[in-house]
């Protein structure tokens, strides 16, 4: 499996790209592998102001439903509409596919998150 240096982990298997005050929010190679095929995803969160580890929404697979936790906290101002219409995309491209953008304060504690190397020994 695939984890990109640039970016941070959760160990409930979310990822974070952080550009300056936007934070960009996914699920690790990890996870999709985890879930199986994706077929919806319940971002009720939209407009909402959230702290850390709180559920941001649900990803459903064919196997089961599971809950998407946020790595930092932030307001969600944008949920990735492309994945609406084709929640597939998140198993094709885990790391292209972000599910929600928030706004973050800055500076900004990651002292919880992991890294590239840290979540590799985690999932193994």
């Amino acid at each position: 499996m695939y984890y990109p240096t640039h970016l941070l982990y959760t160990k409930d298997h979310e990822w974070i790209r952080l550009d300056g005050e936007y934070a960009y929010i996914g699920i690790s190679d990890f996870a999709q592998k985890e879930l199986g095929d994706i077929v919806f995803l319940d971002i009720p969160s939209m407009n909402k102001v959230l702290e850390p580890e709180a559920v941001f929404g649900t990803v459903e697979a064919v196997k089961t439903v599971s809950d998407l936790f946020m790595p930092v906290a932030g307001k969600v101002i944008e949920v990735n509409s492309v994945l609406e219409k084709s929640p597939e995309l998140v198993n094709k491209d885990p790391y292209g596919s972000w599910i929600i953008k928030a706004h973050v304060k800055l500076p900004l504690d990651t002292t919880h998150l992991l890294s590239a190397e840290q979540y590799t020994n985690l999932v193994q």
